[in-house]
């Protein structure tokens, strides 16, 4: 097994004993690891504390950049939808994972196969109900605005 999923998993073992559920994460760049993250929603109570969100989170902010593009993401399990968004957001190219989905869910954490096959189904089919609604007449469009602004 490769040093860094090594590392990954000895995370998600010491987060089980902490009380954690069993998910680490390790971001590397260069060969060289820059950030690690465990679950830590036992911690916090905050559902997007994710292993690999939390490794995502650490290296942006040391780096000082959103673009993490030229880093592998090493996770015990696969990742959640998610953290497979962060992934595609920050740049990561490469993920490599021990624990499929399907083995997580067997063990008893089993949103992910749930989530994505929700992900996948149109909008108007999905178990929670989404409705957009228009601006009001004279409201500043946040992303009219966006795209107008000044470059930085």
């Amino acid at each position: 097994m490769d040093a860094f999923m090594k590392r990954a998993v000895e995370l998600a073992n010491e987060s089980v004993k902490d009380g954690g559920q069993p998910f680490g994460a390790v971001l590397v760049k260069d060969g060289k690891i820059i950030s690690e993250g465990i679950n830590e929603l036992h911690k916090k109570y905050d559902i997007s504390g994710h292993a690999e969100l939390i490794a995502i989170r650490k290296a942006q902010e040391q780096l000082q950049t959103l673009d993490l593009s030229g880093c592998t993401m090493y996770a015990s399990g696969e990742p959640c939808p998610m953290c497979m968004t962060a992934i595609y957001f920050s740049g990561i190219q490469k993920v490599y994972y021990c624990g499929s989905v399907e083995d997580a869910q067997d063990a008893g954490l089993g949103k992910s196969v749930y989530v994505y096959s929700q992900l996948a189904l149109p909008r108007n089919q999905r178990d929670i109900d989404m409705e957009q609604m228009p601006l009001i007449e004279g409201m500043s469009n946040p992303l009219k605005n966006w795209k107008d602004r000044e470059p930085k």
